[in-house]
Order: structure tokens, then sequence, then C-alpha cells
């Protein structure tokens, strides 16, 4: 009974906003509808004040609305561009943490403009569950386990020459603090180290501290090389390989996250990272999958699709101009955004993606490039119809859009017929 009132109650709000909304001759969007009448149903105002709150979203809805053949492109361009000059090329500490840097400004509205497939500085924020979001504890074991642990942050790694071995000594302070055990670091390094060149063995000590030592395969046992391989007889090489090979050895955690940094923001702790891998942090239990997001467009178009990287880019855009105090109306960066992402995938505007692909030969040989472009299209006879802006300013011709989208025909009466 309850459901059905609820129900009842939205529509009762939706014939309402449709309804002034024909009185107003305005046809507002059905998302903006459903939004209107979900919000009015939370907050249950009187019958006046709904119909006052209706009225005046549909009159700011119709004096946003644009005008035909107006020129959207060119005042996107203008009122994302003119304040992009005030921008300052500056990269910011985050959080107050030297080690941790983040690309704000104008470097950073290129890249998203461009498309670039990684960022600059690329990070994540990750919010946990909400029945762990005020245990700090649960929150320190989530972030170790996204941060990336080699093998020097746990153990002690070193060479005894005169045997030609590697040899790792664990240490029980750095593997309780990164919540590492014994059998993690003797896995990373049997899926790590090629079996081929080395074996690896128990050396002295007990428990948990005792070391691990990396063999050169004896060149007597090793297998032979065939007829054209050339054969290394420096053994001294190979372990010092070894040693290096052995302290890029990843233990635990997620790769690509370099750090992990907890942060209590409001009434909830935040883990933010150095370095993105939204797919691999997401399958990490207790994160919260919905809420969770990373600065890097691509990897939310490649787990989320392209809906949610059109988000991303509106999103990112207005922070970043936000963040340098500049007001841009929301609407030129969708607009932006939507041509970047109307095929289906992520597109640069620029000499590679959106300015490179116009039907426009005009078009393209103003924007780069110029004599390839005329020369490809006289080789291969391509026509220009002359539809869009630039070509017409080229040839000297109106452009096809606000007065010019318009033809004034004069008629002159006709003569009256002879009697």
């Amino acid at each position: 009974m309850a459901e059905e009132k609820k129900i009842g109650a939205r529509e009762t709000y939706t014939n309402r906003v449709l309804e002034l909304a024909k009185a107003a001759g305005v046809n507002v969007a059905p998302m903006m509808v459903d939004e209107i009448a979900d919000h009015l149903r939370t907050v249950k105002p009187t019958p006046q004040e709904a119909t006052k709150v209706i009225k005046e979203v549909v009159d700011r809805y119709r004096k946003a609305q644009v005008d035909s053949h107006e020129s959207v492109g060119i005042l996107a361009a203008q009122s994302i561009g003119e304040p992009g000059t005030q921008m300052t090329l500056r990269t910011f500490h985050y959080a107050g943490v030297a080690e941790m840097n983040v690309t704000l400004g104008l470097p950073r509205l290129i890249e998203l403009v461009d498309a670039r497939r990684v960022p600059s500085t690329p990070m994540m924020t990750v919010h946990v569950e909400r029945k762990l979001k005020n245990d700090r504890d649960a929150v320190e074991k989530i972030g170790l386990q996204i941060e990336v642990t080699t093998l020097p942050d746990v153990a002690t790694v070193g060479t005894v020459v005169e045997e030609l071995t590697v040899v790792i000594s664990p240490r029980a302070d750095l593997m309780a603090s990164r919540g590492v055990k014994r059998a993690d670091i003797e896995k990373g390094l049997v899926e790590n180290l090629d079996s081929r060149l080395f074996t690896l063995s128990n050396g002295s000590g007990s428990s948990e501290s005792r070391t691990f030592e990396i063999h050169l395969v004896d060149p007597a046992n090793a297998p032979k090389p065939k007829k054209d391989e050339v054969v290394d007889e420096r053994p001294f090489k190979k372990l010092l390989e070894a040693s290096e090979e052995a302290k890029g050895i990843r233990i635990k955690g997620v790769p690509g996250i370099k750090r992990a940094l907890i942060k209590k923001e409001k009434d909830e702790y935040v883990i933010y990272t150095e370095g993105s891998a939204l797919d691999g942090v997401l399958e990490i239990p207790g994160v919260d999958a919905a809420r969770t997001t990373t600065n890097s467009v691509f990897e939310i178009y490649k787990v989320f699709g392209v809906e949610a990287a059109r988000a991303a880019l509106i999103l990112e855009a207005s922070r970043t101009l936000s963040e340098q105090g500049l007001g841009v109306d929301i609407r030129h960066l969708m607009l932006v955004s939507d041509v970047m992402t109307n095929e289906g995938d992520i597109r640069a505007i620029g000499r590679h993606g959106i300015s490179g692909k116009k039907t426009s030969v005009l078009a393209r040989a103003a924007f780069e490039i110029t004599a390839a472009h005329l020369l490809r299209a006289a080789i291969t006879g391509e026509a220009d119809e002359l539809k869009g802006v630039a070509e017409n300013i080229i040839v000297g011709q109106p452009i096809t859009l606000g007065t010019g989208a318009v033809n004034l025909v004069y008629r002159p009466p006709e003569a009256k017929a002879e009697e």
C-alpha cells in the first residue's frame, strides 16, 4: 500500500510538471521531469509550493535553451578557451604529502581534450563499504592490499660473491607492518624467478626470519646452448642481474599502485593512491565499487563503458576549471564530452582525432598540414560541399549559422494580365 502511494504521488508530480511545461510552451526532457518529480516526492511540499517550484524550473529551462542555428561549437570553444588563458601551469602537492603530486590547471585540461591514455599523475580515490568507513584499522588493511609491496620493503637483499648467491633476509618488523608472511615472499620468488637460470633454497635462520638463497644454475647442469647461441661466461654479471631482479619482485598489492594514503574526509576514511589500476582495485574485498573512481578516463572507459567515460570527462574538466576559480557553464563541457565520445570510444580533439576526421577538406587543411590535405584531396577527387564554418570563411561567403542559415527571397507581385 505504501509503495502504491509513492507511485501515485510521483505520477501526480510528473503530470503537474508536464502540464505546466506545456502551458509555457516548453518541451522538458523526460529525465528532467523524473528528477523534479522524485525530488518533490522526497521533500513533500504543499501544492502551492510545488507549483511555484515547477514554474521556476520550467522558466529557467526555457531561458537555457539554445536558439536554432546557434553556433554552439564556437561558443563552447570560446567559453572554455578564454578562461583557459588564466590557468596556472603548476603541479600541486596532494593532501599535504610531498611525495604525492597531482596535475592541475592547464596541463590537466590539455590531457583531457587530448584524450591521453595515461595521465601524467594518475591517482585514485578509493571509498570503502559504508560498514567499514569509520574503522581505520579495516581501511588500513585494505590500503595494504592495494599498495604494491616489493621485496626490499620487507626484506634485505644482499649477495655472496664467493658462492655466487643472492641472500634474502626477511625482516619481521617490516613484514608485520605490511601484513606480509614468509609464504607470500616465497610465492613471489617462485613465480618471478626464471627456474632455468636460478634455484631457490632456504638458508640459515629459524621460523619467519629464515633467509632465502638464490643460486645460479651450475653451468655443468645448465641446458646445452644451441648452435648459434653465444654462451655468457660472466657469472658475476648474472649475479648482479639476479640481485636487481629480486629487488623488483612484487610480493603483494595491485600492479600500478605505488602508494596508498589514508585520509579522513568528513565522516569516513578515504584511500588516495599514487598510480591507477581501477579494474584491480575494484576486486579488493571491502572496496565500494559504486563510489571508487580514478582520474584516468580511459580506465573508466575500459571498466564501465563510454557513458561513464563521458561523465568522467565532464566531471574532471569542471573540477579542473573550478579549482582555478573559473566558472564555465557545464553545458559547454558537456558538448565537448559528447563530441569526444559520440562514436562509442574516446577521441582527441586534434589532428589524430575529431579535427583530423572532418568531412570538409578545407576545414582539415585549415587546422594542420595544409598542403598534405589539399594534395590528397586533389589526387582522389574529393569534393567539399561547404557546409561548415571554416570552409565558408576560407572561400569568403557567409557561414550557414545564425543569420547565414536563413535565405530571404523576394517575389515581386505578378503583373495583372492585360485585358
